[in-house]
C-alpha cells in the first residue's frame, strides 16, 4: 500500500505532488527547499535554507516511521557554487555519520530566493542493517 505524506506546503497542492511517498519500506522524499512552511518565509543564507530543508525532510521521514538515519540516497541541487563550502559545513553534522550515496548538481531552481534543494530516498530500518 502506498502512503502519501504532505508537509502542508501550498506548492504540493498547486503543482500536484507529495512531500514524500512511502511504498513498502522505501520512502521517496521530493526535492525540498529551505522554506519555513509555517511562515512561508525563505531565509537568505544557504546554511539556514539547508537546515530548514532538513527539518522538513526529517518531519516527513518521521511521519513515515523513519528518520534521517535511514537515508540511503541524497541529491543536492545547489544554485551557486560559491555557497559550496558553507553548504558542506552544514551537511557534515547532518549526514556525516549516515554517509548515504550522494550527488550534487549546480543548477537553477524555480524561485530566485532558493539556494538549495534536497531530495532523499530512505529505507525504513536501514540504519540497523
Amino acid at each position: 500500500m502506498v502512503k502519501r505524506i504532505s508537509s502542508g506546503s501550498p506548492f504540493e497542492a498547486k503543482i500536484g505532488y507529495s512531500r514524500a511517498v512511502v511504498d513498502g519500506d522505501m520512502i521517496y522524499v521530493s526535492g525540498t527547499t529551505g522554506y519555513d512552511y509555517t511562515k512561508m518565509e525563505m531565509p537568505e543564507g544557504v546554511a539556514a535554507q539547508t537546515r530548514n530543508a532538513a527539518a522538513t525532510i526529517s518531519k516527513a521521514l518521521e511521519e513515515a516511521g523513519s528518520s534521517l538515519k535511514d537515508v540511503v540516497r541524497v541529491r543536492y541541487y545547489l544554485v551557486d557554487q560559491a555557497d559550496y563550502d558553507e553548504l558542506v559545513a552544514t551537511l557534515g553534522p547532518l549526514f556525516g555519520d549516515i554517509r548515504p550515496a550522494a550527488t550534487m548538481v549546480i543548477c537553477g531552481l524555480t524561485m530566485p530566493e532558493m539556494k538549495i534543494e534536497i531530495e532523499v530516498t530512505a529505507r525504513i530500518g536501514a540504519h540497523k542493517s
